[in-house]
């Protein structure tokens, strides 16, 4: 099973490095969360949702690759650095949605806990049901409770997890290549879920920049 957590961007330009100070870090990070704060701010004022229809749709379609270049260097329990994860799960799960069901299929039976529930997926969810659910993860971003959103990645990326460490459990002696990429897709999944839920609580105490 490919690697599928690679930073999906292209390289910059040099026009575009010029243009945002990429050699400068604080300028660098000043403009990934100013970004960042803009964009929230647009979806979540249009009360008809199309912005956020629209940014679903093209960040799906064409990705959107020299804004998310910026967020991949913020802190991970930031805002740019949360929508930079958010982003990952979202193209992570559309580049192979068959083999994220699977994987997500096995740790809802593995895993003793409510995360399967919090995410909210269908159960079984199909391929489609988990492009539809991280659909419906970032309409909760840019519409409605940001931290519940959250919360909720952080489940998905548990139930994820539990899946590719038991998987990986299972081609241990027959495919070791393959049980090291999964239990390196486990860890970082793992990880991302506690700096989303981290991310979560410094939202709801205002903290979250």
């Amino acid at each position: 099973m490919p690697e599928q957590f690679h930073r999906p961007v292209r390289r910059p330009s040099e026009s575009f490095d010029n243009l945002v100070g990429a050699a400068d870090p604080a300028e660098e990070s000043r403009v990934a969360h100013a970004t960042a704060s803009a964009l929230l701010e647009r979806t979540r004022s249009d009360e008809t949702g199309e912005s956020t229809e629209r940014l679903i749709a093209f960040a799906a379609e064409h990705g959107i690759d020299e804004i998310a270049e910026l967020w991949s260097k913020a802190p991970a329990r930031s805002l740019p650095g949360s929508l930079w994860r958010l982003y990952l799960l979202q193209i992570s799960i559309r580049s192979d949605a068959a083999a994220t069901a699977m994987l997500y299929e096995r740790g809802r039976v593995e895993l003793g806990s409510a995360d399967a529930v919090v995410a909210g997926a269908p159960v079984p969810a199909s391929p489609d049901e988990l492009v539809a659910l991280v659909d419906t993860i970032l309409r909760g971003v840019f519409r409605g409770d940001f931290a519940v959103a959250l919360d909720r990645a952080a489940a998905y990326c548990r139930v994820q997890a539990s899946g590719a460490t038991h998987t990986a459990d299972d081609y241990e002696a027959t495919e070791p290549g393959r049980a090291s990429d999964l239990t390196r897709r486990a860890l970082r999944l793992s990880t991302y879920a506690d700096d989303l839920a981290a991310s979560a609580a410094a939202w709801r105490r205002g903290a979250l920049n």
